[in-house]
């Protein structure tokens, strides 16, 4: 019962959410999976790591899916998910916890630019 209210708080929290909010939600969501799938591959539980290591995949392919090329940047962007893309692909195979902490860290990147354009433009807004 108490998993179940927090699927429905998790659920109201997304669909409510303004469009930045989701941004972060998401990178913070491929961060999760990028930790559990190092601990997973330092406890040798290479299913969980691979699970783990595709959820992260499914969220790169999010962004890929919404960014807008028309743009110098949405294109400069694309090509950067693109080749996070790859490099979970190649840990995937490879089990490769260098790799992982690799697109990790630039998933932190990401989010940390993202939280100060959030910044910029509500401070911008008062």
């Amino acid at each position: 019962m108490v998993n179940n209210a927090y699927d429905q708080y998790m659920k109201s929290s997304i669909m409510t959410a303004p469009p930045e909010e989701l941004v972060l939600m998401l990178y913070n969501g491929a961060m999760k999976f990028l930790k559990r799938a190092i601990i997973h591959l330092e406890d040798n539980n290479l299913e969980g790591c691979h699970k783990a290591v595709v959820r992260a995949q499914d969220i790169v392919i999010e962004f890929m899916s919404k960014v807008d090329t028309d743009y110098e940047v949405g294109k400069n962007l694309y090509d950067l998910y693109e080749y996070m893309y790859r490099r979970l692909v190649e840990a995937n195979v490879k089990k490769d916890k260098e790799i992982i902490e690799e697109v990790y860290g630039m998933f932190s990147e990401l989010k940390e630019t993202w939280e100060e354009a959030i910044k910029i433009v509500r401070k911008n807004k008062k």
